[in-house]
């Protein structure tokens, strides 16, 4: 079964590997499927489950209320996020103004099929909002019960450390964040990690395999498989391009006696050593088949010896992302 973690310094205890719906419920999966899925997380122990307004324009967030529906309320731990656009995306669709935060909460719910959330995260920051009227408004969300937790995404130290100083002062506190990071993704290491542990926010993690690039299915000089991610306009194929270069591929295939010698496959070795790290609350992961999520929470409780953490840092050392500058934070909003 998977083990649970805090978020972050909260008493909110959530599965250590979580299921996110981003790239696959509702645009590139089935409903059907998409429903196994879930149902095969819960039967694994899984109960933390994380998806946005956004993914599948709204239909993400459909497709897991109705695979949830009929499960114990209590015993499940959902998040979702605000902040780009969804339906007609008009002038105030996108963001973090009160307006936007108040009526999208709304939504999600009534998607979800639940009267409350148990984390809102703010997707990303907003540069066009007083960040004061963004968390008076996610302090109103959580007075009104509709929200139990507030977390960010992809937010800078800076703007944690802000966040949180207002956050406080409203009454609550921000509890997590959700960045990219993997082994070769680590540019949160430097300046996000030490801000948000000394101010006692957890980090759920999204992408620990690089958009599948960790797994070792693409090749170097071969043309990825048919089907996979790299293919799959709707699956991710704009971002996973930046690894679809030899020289990552190359470095990838090395972690395979790695893997082998620990006795995992590459998925579950990825996922492993994201999860070696104390300021991780989770790993997100999802699955277009339920036979994947079988295998990926064999990661959980798993314990990455210092050769092998060595090992993997060898392997990547000339192709692993750690300037700070690329966490994601645009300095515009969408039109």
């Amino acid at each position: 079964m998977v083990a649970y973690r805090h978020l972050g310094s909260s008493g909110l205890k959530v599965t250590e590997i979580t299921y996110g719906n981003w790239l696959t419920h509702g645009s590139q999966v089935e409903a059907d499927t998409a429903i196994e899925c879930v149902h095969t997380a819960l039967d694994l122990g899984i109960t933390s489950f994380d998806t946005a307004d956004v993914y599948a324009n709204t239909a993400a967030e459909e497709v897991l209320g109705r695979a949830l529906k009929g499960q114990r309320r209590e015993s499940l731990e959902i998040f979702t996020k605000v902040y780009w656009p969804v339906g007609p995306k008009g002038p105030n669709d996108v963001g973090l103004s009160r307006k936007h935060i108040l009526e999208s909460i709304d939504g999600s719910l009534t998607r979800l099929g639940t009267d409350h959330v148990d984390l809102y995260q703010a997707h990303r920051y907003d540069f066009e909002t007083p960040l004061e009227e963004t968390m008076q408004a996610f302090a109103d969300v959580v007075r009104a019960g509709k929200a139990l937790y507030i977390g960010v995404s992809e937010w800078t130290a800076e703007q944690i450390r802000a966040g949180q100083e207002l956050a406080t002062q409203m009454g609550f506190r921000l509890v997590s964040n959700q960045p990219q990071y993997s082994a070769l993704w680590r540019v949160i290491e430097e300046k996000v990690v030490p801000a948000s542990t000394e101010l006692g926010m957890g980090q759920i993690v999204w992408s620990p395999m690089a958009e599948g690039v960790l797994s070792g299915k693409y090749l170097p000089g071969q043309q990825p498989p048919a089907g996979s991610r790299a293919t799959d306009e709707k699956g991710g194929k704009e971002m996973i391009s930046r690894w679809m270069r030899d020289d990552v591929l190359t470095a990838v295939q090395k972690l395979k006696p790695i893997a082998a010698e620990a006795g995992l496959t590459m998925p579950q070795l990825a996922i492993a050593w994201v999860l070696q790290h104390d300021f991780i609350s989770a790993a997100l992961v999802g699955a277009s088949r339920p036979e994947q999520l079988v295998e990926n929470v064999n990661a959980s409780g798993v314990k990455l010896g210092s050769d092998v953490m060595d090992a993997i840092d060898a392997a990547l050392a000339d192709v692993i992302e750690r300037d700070p500058a690329l966490t994601r934070s645009p300095e515009e909003r969408p039109a």
